[in-house]
């Protein structure tokens, strides 16, 4: 097996480093995944490139979305020939710190996602904390199952080989916002087997979101809604492998 991890980068040119240097102990590939950033950013992205030769940028001319620079940097992890790549952002908010357990599970595990689910801090913003809640409650009614624990997170490890196979089968995958929920349950539909394990999420007081209320909910919603569609399709597989789980507990 061979792992490597995956950053995208969108306007937080300026707290990448410290999430890369968070990683170098592991002396695995980095892809930075440059989505269409300014001027000031990529000179900063540039900066940690040439300052760490672990770090692989792949540069996108325009900025389409945080999906859209995962997708390009899983493609880039399967020509390099990594077979499992661990997701993170790159604005600090995930505790790197818990790469090394996500690690290990995925070698005792190595068929199966690791998918963070958070631990909030005391300070964790109720209106993100309650809309994750309510968020979940749709993905265990499009899995009819409660072993996705959160969807939303972007700290998880896929292996390669699913998801460009995902890839290849599906028509069309949200690029932005809804790109972590949908390729997790669109993953679990084919029968890819998942872990859940908590990672602390911190939500600095000055940090920069990328999350577009208006526009982003809307997405979000649109996301659901194929989810629930597409569940029309597969409700006959999905309820044979419920009942196997309940014949062989």
């Amino acid at each position: 097996m061979s792992y490597g991890f995956v950053i995208p980068v969108y306007r937080h040119g300026s707290t990448l480093e410290a999430v890369v240097k968070s990683l170098l102990s592991f002396n695995f590939p980095i892809i930075v995944v440059d989505d269409g950033n300014d001027e000031e950013n990529r000179a900063l992205i540039s900066g940690v490139a040439e300052k760490y030769s672990l770090v692989t940028v792949v540069t996108r001319a325009k900025n389409g979305g945080k999906g859209k620079a995962m997708i390009d940097g899983i493609r880039k992890a399967d020509e390099m020939g990594l077979t499992h790549i661990l997701q993170l952002d790159s604005d600090g908010q995930h505790d790197a710190g818990k790469a090394a357990r996500f690690i290990e599970l995925s070698q005792k595990n190595p068929e199966a996602i690791i998918c963070g689910f958070p631990e909030y801090e005391k300070d964790a913003p109720k209106t993100r904390v309650n809309g994750r809640k309510f968020a979940n409650g749709w993905i265990h009614f499009v899995t009819l199952s409660g072993d996705i624990k959160d969807a939303m997170i972007g700290f998880r490890i896929y292996p390669v080989a699913p998801f460009i196979k995902m890839l290849k089968r599906t028509l069309y995958i949200d690029g932005r916002m809804g790109f972590d929920i949908e390729v997790l349950v669109r993953q679990y539909w084919q029968g890819v087997p998942l872990i859940s394990e908590a990672v602390k999420v911190y939500y600095p007081a000055d940090g920069i979101s990328n999350y577009r209320y208006f526009k982003d909910t809307v997405r979000v919603s649109g996301t659901y809604a194929r989810l629930c569609i597409g569940l029309v399709f597969r409700l006959p597989i999905l309820l044979i492998r419920k009942l196997r789980k309940l014949f062989h507990k």
